[in-house]
């Protein structure tokens, strides 16, 4: 693709599966790598949604390969089959219908504090821009998410929560946008990056952020950091300039 930003225009226009593919690539450099796991939801409010599928990796997705199903997971575009835990997305999709945009994956580091069921400290001011209120903890695990009635407790326990650490198994984020999801997914694995290393290095839990900083942060939806997503686009269509041809 040949595209040069301008002050006013830093990234190409983009279908809704064209900002799958790059969500999913962009997070798969931030550390959302778990092999085949991962899952991305988009919401197109007409009772289906778009998704990755199943047996590619979140590295060798295009937009060619993204599905559109039911809210009961049956295909209705697409050639692959769809991904193993969409349960936990149809679920969460049905009870929050004003979720556009959902992330399921078992990232580096946020996977290692779901699996200490402990929630990371706050130590940096990167680490605490995907805002969207505070990270839920859901410290049970009740069983893989390809069950629905797994995925249908971690639903409501997730309750009116936009980012979760899932007991044993990873994590969940949701936005209004793509986005959202990216500078929420992109600061939930530095927070629990950063916050692993302070720990390794003996720090002291005390030199967390104040709360009143992380209270102003809670109020973000995660779409205000204006350029912080498109520079991701840029970074994977410079790596490879015929991603989003089909």
């Amino acid at each position: 693709m040949d595209f040069v930003p301008t002050p006013d225009k830093l990234i190409p226009d983009l279908t809704p599966a064209q900002e799958i593919v790059l969500l999913a690539r962009t997070l798969w450099r931030e550390g959302y790598r778990d092999h085949l796991a991962g899952h991305i939801t988009y919401n197109l409010g007409d009772g289906t949604l778009l998704c990755n599928p199943w047996l590619l990796t979140w590295r060798e997705i295009r937009p060619r390969d993204i599905l559109r199903i039911t809210l009961d997971g049956e295909v209705v575009e697409g050639q692959w089959p769809v991904p193993l835990g969409i349960p936990l997305h149809l679920e969460l999709h049905r009870a929050r219908p004003d979720v556009r945009v959902a992330v399921h994956n078992h990232p580096d580091f946020g996977t290692i504090w779901a699996d200490m069921r402990e929630m990371p400290p706050v130590y940096d001011q990167s680490s605490s821009l995907g805002g969207g209120g505070d990270l839920v903890l859901i410290d049970e695990y009740d069983g893989a998410v390809n069950n629905t009635e797994s995925a249908r407790k971690a639903v409501e326990a997730l309750g009116a929560g936009e980012l979760a650490l899932l007991a044993g198994h990873g994590v969940f984020i949701l936005g209004t946008t793509i986005r959202a999801a990216h500078q929420r997914a992109v600061a939930l694995e530095q927070r629990c990056r950063n916050a692993w290393m302070v720990r390794a290095a003996g720090g002291r839990p005390d030199s967390a952020l104040p709360q009143w900083w992380l209270e102003r942060m809670a109020r973000s939806d995660g779409n205000g950091f204006h350029g912080f997503w498109e520079a991701g686009v840029r970074a994977e269509l410079a790596a490879e300039p015929d991603l989003l041809d089909d």
